[in-house]
């Protein structure tokens, strides 16, 4: 087979080199990172391995694809209106925003565009986790109108991660309540794992609760909370030291059952 196409593309943060026929038929894939050839035929292995000669380094292994996980085949029979990882950061936000836009003249900011940045900052610290083995939701709705921010699921456990606006604020930690600057004692920290235990209940897993603070000026914590992280967003990156808790194979079927919305309808 001649005229054949070698077309890059990136996937899960590898790069990929597609090979593809005269009709745009993918026949072939060769992924740099696992150093691996997959053939859909073996008819087409001359010529595929033609194409790629000039794009291959050291050795390689040639054969059919993996057989798909069951991870994988989740992901593939999941439909997209039910998909919750092409989330941004502040998706309910970014959403209800859109939706009913704060008035153009108003003395105070819109507290949500300020909820809505601290969930970006948190949410973005979270997303470059990816490379380490890493996989983080964002907005995952819970029945009642609730949700949790932001999702982590890697090697060191599961974390639902509440992002807290505290931009040059002084930050107060007292079990079970947080004060922010001169504002009112909140209880977050009693709703944080509240919501961490409709997770656990959700995915039939330990998730852990973390409170994230965005750009605060101070923070002061009283006394450990009871099974709470209380974290800086600069900080956050620290989580992907974690480790020993759940197996490659475990953090995907945890993903692929969490991104599903349905998983969340019972809890």
């Amino acid at each position: 087979m001649s005229g054949l196409r070698v077309v890059p593309a990136w996937r899960h943060g590898s790069e990929r080199l597609y090979v593809c026929g005269r009709d745009g038929a993918t026949i072939a894939w060769y992924d740099r990172g696992t150093g691996r050839i997959n053939l859909l035929g073996e008819a087409h292995r001359k010529a595929v391995l033609d194409a790629l000669g000039p794009f291959l380094a050291g050795s390689v292994t040639v054969g059919p694809p993996p057989v798909p996980t069951p991870a994988e085949l989740a992901r593939l029979t999941l439909h997209p209106d039910d998909d919750l990882a092409p989330n941004r950061p502040g998706e309910a936000l970014l959403v209800a925003l859109d939706r009913d836009p704060a008035p153009v003249r108003r003395l105070r900011p819109d507290p949500r565009r300020r909820a809505l940045s601290a969930e970006q900052t948190v949410g973005e610290a979270l997303d470059r986790l990816e490379g380490a083995g890493w996989h983080t939701l964002h907005s995952v709705p819970l029945p009642g109108g609730d949700r949790i921010h932001h999702l982590l699921i890697g090697p060191g456990g599961l974390f639902a991660v509440h992002a807290l606006y505290a931009r040059k604020q002084r930050v107060l930690v007292a079990d079970p309540v947080v004060t922010l600057g001169r504002r009112a004692a909140e209880p977050l920290l009693r709703r944080l794992r509240a919501d961490a235990d409709r997770a656990s209940y959700a995915l039939t897993a330990e998730v852990h609760p973390v409170l994230a603070l965005a750009d605060p000026s101070d923070v002061t914590v009283a006394a450990a909370p009871r099974a709470v992280r209380v974290l800086r967003d600069s900080a956050l990156p620290a989580l992907a030291r974690l480790g020993g808790v759940l197996k490659p194979a475990d953090v995907e079927a945890l993903h692929a059952m969490a991104r599903d919305r349905n998983t969340w309808g019972r809890v």
